[in-house]
């Protein structure tokens, strides 16, 4: 849905913007993994692109309103952070393929980095729906940039929640990559879910294919038009045949299986994948 929302609430959580906006017709349609297109810079800016932002939480019996937490990185971003109440902001949503959620009662582990983890917590409330054991795994590089630890530990009532910071200053020192296997193990997690930046999920990955359990991933791809048109954000991921394709993580994704995605070819075209010119990888974008 195209909507333009009505902003409700601003707020900083210590490295980050929280934006609350009121959108019911996303709010309704929104499932963990979904993201939306955000319009910046108002009537008249040259910024014609839009900014992909995570759904972190929604209330559809508030008035249908939408949450979403960034980072001001650029102009973009810095405009979003600038909003106040009332004001109005354009969106395109719920986009892309949300997490898959287990049929039987399962197991399992959520990793966040950095603002990523802002996307476990909504699939967290969706698997504990259907009997699902969660144990979360979020950390940063220090702590004012660990997201979601005090909802976590709210929501995990009966499991256990991980933190960890590169530099010491909150939890574990390390990244969620030196965590997880010692979680995976004690919990005896059937699957696990992730969002952070590329090179984490590549580890993720690595870990669950080590434990030889399936890992769903929710990239992070720069993306301009959010809904396949532009290819910005098309990476090699191996389908069911084998085959690789260069898939759109804003329609074919942006939930992809671990295993299937060649992070290591991110940001080339493989000479091996449907359609490419031979002779070796060429860099795309």
């Amino acid at each position: 849905m195209q909507v333009t929302g009505t902003v409700l609430t601003t707020r900083r959580v210590d490295a980050y913007h929280a934006l609350t906006v009121v959108a019911p017709g996303i709010a309704e349609r929104f499932r963990p993994g979904h993201f939306v297109s955000v319009s910046v810079g108002g009537a008249r800016t040259s910024m014609v692109t839009r900014r992909a932002l995570y759904v972190h939480d929604v209330k559809p019996e508030y008035g249908g309103t939408v949450e979403l937490v960034f980072t001001a990185a650029g102009p973009g971003t810095s405009w979003l952070a600038e909003r106040r109440a009332r004001d109005t902001i354009a969106l395109v949503g719920p986009l892309g393929r949300p997490f898959p959620l287990p049929r039987d009662p399962c197991h399992c582990v959520l990793v966040g980095a950095e603002h990523g983890a802002a996307v476990p917590i909504p699939l967290a409330d969706a698997l504990a729906e259907r009997g699902c054991r969660v144990d979360f795994v979020l950390g940063a590089a220090s702590a004012d940039r660990v997201f979601g630890a005090m909802r976590a530990r709210r929501m995990a009532e009966r499991a256990t929640v991980t933190l960890t910071t590169e530099d010491g200053s909150l939890g574990v020192r390390g990244a969620v990559t030196d965590a997880l296997p010692g979680v995976i193990a004690d919990t005896r997690a059937d699957v696990v879910y992730a969002c952070g930046p590329m090179r984490t999920l590549r580890e993720v990955t690595a870990v669950g294919i080590e434990a030889g359990i399936p890992v769903q991933v929710a990239v992070e791809e720069s993306m301009a038009c959010g809904i396949g048109i532009c290819m910005t954000c098309v990476l090699p991921v191996i389908g069911d045949d084998g085959v690789t394709r260069m898939l759109r993580a804003c329609a074919d994704g942006p939930v992809f299986r671990g295993e299937r995605v060649r992070f290591e070819d991110v940001g080339t075209i493989p000479f091996d994948a449907l359609g490419a010119p031979g002779g070796g990888a060429r860099h795309v974008g």
